[in-house]
């Protein structure tokens, strides 16, 4: 559409501005020296591996999918709100936030919850969940609704989520991770016919998707909002590492180009310069990115509050390991970014040869 759009305008004579005057500015006005902050991006670097290796010890909330629990369809006499009934539910649940979603409309709900699903007694349990839900839907059934009443007329069924299935939802998730990662190698390094470009965007890769792990693990007890690996999760790491991907193969792009226009400039100047013309579009797109998806974490309700938090710490932290990680990577591994000159001794060539006698 984009090159429709513009082979259309040019068709008719018409100049398009790709560039703001916001943008122009930054372009013009940007000459920073990004690659002599390498040492200490790669010391932060350190520090968050360590990090993600705590969370391994410190753990996560896990969602139902990843969990198992229990799940019940509920049939209301009318529409009810289902943000009230999140927020009921969990306080029934001590403070567990359940699953909720609409079948047809708001008058029929599929709860799910991972309340008490390790408890070893089994009936028990499911005898105690079930009262648990009916108190914290009191609020939202016709008055003096009776637990009999409640159990034939509006708990219309139930089942189990049993781990062995979130296990398999557990393996599959991590399956569709390491596969993005590897389908991401194998084309960069295709793109690019270098393995340093596609090892940098690994380590960067890696990078946006640790540091996520670590917010969701350290802060889940201190936002008030539940963060918990679920699929949703899943899908905003896999959408960031695309997100980011795409930001360093922009970066790469204009490095590649530099190295055939300058060919002996310094390597630290030259990945300087690719990085500061292509500045002004990174801070641009990620920022429209960051203010929709700030809009989406404001307004979307809770149901989509995990997956637009995760989304705003992947996008900031894409800007910074592209910048500071893949980058840095790029010029610090053994041959760099072009093939290394063969070394002539200039003297030795100037020498005039000794006539034999």
């Amino acid at each position: 559409m984009s090159r429709w759009v513009t082979d259309w305008f040019t068709d008719k004579n018409r100049h398009l501005k790709y560039f703001s005057k916001i943008s122009n500015t930054i372009e013009k006005k940007s000459n920073f020296k990004f690659i002599e902050f390498r040492k200490t991006a790669y010391i932060i670097s350190i520090i968050v591996l360590g990090l993600g290796i705590a969370t391994i010890f410190h753990g996560f909330d896990y969602g139902v999918e990843f969990q198992g629990g229990r799940s019940y369809k509920i049939e209301f006499a009318k529409q009810v709100n289902v943000e009230q009934v999140r927020s009921d539910l969990r306080t029934a649940f001590d403070d567990e936030s359940p699953l909720i979603k609409t079948v047809g409309d708001a008058s029929t709900l599929d709860i799910t919850t991972s309340y008490l699903i390790d408890n070893p007694n089994t009936q028990l349990a499911d005898s105690l969940v079930a009262t648990k839900l009916y108190q914290g839907l009191k609020n939202h059934l016709p008055a003096n609704t009776s637990w009999e009443e409640f159990s034939t007329s509006y708990n219309k069924g139930s089942k189990k989520i049993l781990p062995t299935i979130s296990d398999d939802l557990k393996k599959g998730a991590l399956k569709a991770t390491v596969i993005a990662l590897v389908a991401i190698f194998l084309y960069i390094f295709i793109r690019f016919r270098n393995w340093r470009y596609s090892l940098g965007t690994i380590f960067a890769l890696v990078h946006d998707a640790t540091v996520m792990l670590i917010v969701f693990s350290f802060a889940k007890n201190i936002v008030p909002f539940p963060l918990e690996i679920d699929q949703h999760f899943i899908a905003a790491i896999l959408t960031v590492l695309g997100f980011s991907m795409n930001d360093t193969v922009v970066i790469f792009d204009r490095i590649r180009e530099d190295v055939a226009l300058y060919p002996d400039m310094d390597q630290k100047k030259l990945v300087n310069k690719a990085i500061n013309e292509t500045l002004s579009r990174t801070i641009m797109t990620s920022l429209t990115v960051f203010l929709t998806i700030l809009i989406l974490f404001i307004f979307g309700g809770e149901v989509t509050q995990g997956f637009a938090f995760a989304m705003l710490i992947g996008v900031v932290t894409g800007i910074y390991s592209t910048v500071f990680v893949a980058a840095p990577v790029l010029v610090d591994l053994k041959g760099g970014i072009r093939k290394q000159k063969e070394k002539v001794d200039i003297h030795a060539a100037q020498k005039p040869a000794t006539a034999k006698n």
